[in-house]
């Protein structure tokens, strides 16, 4: 299926970390009272169009923002580069890839200068900068501090149709593979790939897109993810946690997975690993494995492999969907077809006195 993505001969820009991301929403209000009221993120600015809000940690503008718009979907993957310099190399480098290129000197949202959107060869809206506006950064404002509270933007999850493809193109942008997740014949179902020493800054999640698969806010502790979820229980709100709480198999992070009025998905994540040694080895997870999506392996439910946002071009209009045509994650391993193991054929049970241990994570296999 791949057309392979040939690398720039000009450099890639530093990126430094996944920085915000812009959706539009179809309702301000309600948008607002999911974002603000229920999840604590801090207004920086807010209008009759837009409101802008940033974590506890964050000191640029924002991390997120809210666009009211007509139809659901997500405007802007945004990453802060380490130079302006950078925004000069993205452009360079996006416009030799044969890519939609547009550059705003005073920015596309509030906040943020010199900046440069791309429809990126995935179908996907990318922007780079490095000018911003300072604002307070409010992590000794405990006076402000929630039970749980949101520290900082952790992550984006992307879902595309050729995750080999797409491994590729963002491996020669400058990102490198944490873990993957694969089968036996060697087809990659996804793969999670990092800028700033963490377990991601991005995935790539195999399936029908260019879509959003969720983006993804940090906790300090588990505990607070467990009392956004007894919020969202007091106000009647559980129909909106769609997978969790519970442990990630990849990334050894906590999670949980709700969805906001306009059905994009948010993840609370906390505890994954470092990443930032050059040597860092990377894990590969067997597709047929029920814990690499959850490490106490219950099942995955089936919105999480098909439900996605939309995402648009540069003029605002919705990307088209391609269907993924290799075999799904989902066919695999809760279709008809599918089949999946806690402990692969061959591992002896932990603790059997009469046996040597055998026990392996499906990681090592």
């Amino acid at each position: 299926m791949s057309n392979i993505i040939e690398k720039p001969s000009v450099p890639a820009p530093d990126i430094l970390r996944c920085a915000y991301m812009e959706i539009v929403v179809t309702d301000l209000a309600k948008s607002r009272a999911f974002y603000v009221d229920l999840l604590g993120l801090h207004v920086t600015h807010e209008d009759d169009k837009q409101i802008y809000l940033r974590s506890f940690e964050e000191f640029i503008h924002h991390n997120l923002v809210l666009t009211l718009g007509p139809i659901a979907a997500v405007a802007a993957f945004s990453y802060r580069v380490r130079s302006a310099k950078d925004v000069d190399l993205a452009e360079a480098y996006y416009k030799e890839l044969g890519c939609r290129t547009e550059r705003r000197k005073d920015g596309f949202v509030r906040g943020i200068g010199d900046s440069l959107r791309v429809e990126d060869p995935l179908g996907f809206p990318y922007e780079f900068f490095h000018e911003v506006e300072h604002v307070e950064r409010l992590h000794m404002r405990y006076d402000l501090y929630s039970a749980g509270e949101l520290v900082r933007l952790d992550h984006f999850n992307q879902v595309t149709p050729d995750v080999p493809r797409g491994r590729k193109y963002l491996e020669d942008l400058g990102f490198r593979v944490t873990e993957d997740i694969k089968d036996e014949a060697g087809v990659t179902y996804a793969a999670w790939m990092h800028r700033k020493g963490t377990v991601h800054d991005t995935a790539l999640t195999g399936g029908d897109g260019p879509r959003m698969h969720h983006v993804a806010f940090s906790t300090h502790e588990k505990h607070n993810i467990i009392q956004i979820c007894d919020k969202m229980g007091a106000l009647r709100m559980s129909d909106r946690i769609e997978r969790g709480p519970g442990r990630h198999g990849v990334s050894n992070a906590f999670y949980l997975y709700i969805l906001d009025p306009d059905d994009h998905r948010v993840e609370i994540y906390t505890q994954d690993y470092y990443t930032g040694d050059p040597d860092n080895p990377v894990i590969t997870w067997d597709v047929h494995d029920n814990q690499r999506r959850d490490w106490w392996g219950n099942p995955v439910v089936p919105s999480w492999y098909t439900e996605a946002s939309l995402v648009l071009d540069l003029d605002g209009n919705p990307q088209q969907v391609i269907e993924r045509t290799d075999s799904s994650e989902m066919a695999v391993t809760v279709g008809a077809d599918g089949f999946s193991y806690t402990r692969a054929p061959g591992d002896a049970l932990m603790g059997d006195p009469d046996e040597e241990v055998g026990f392996k994570l499906g990681h090592q296999l």
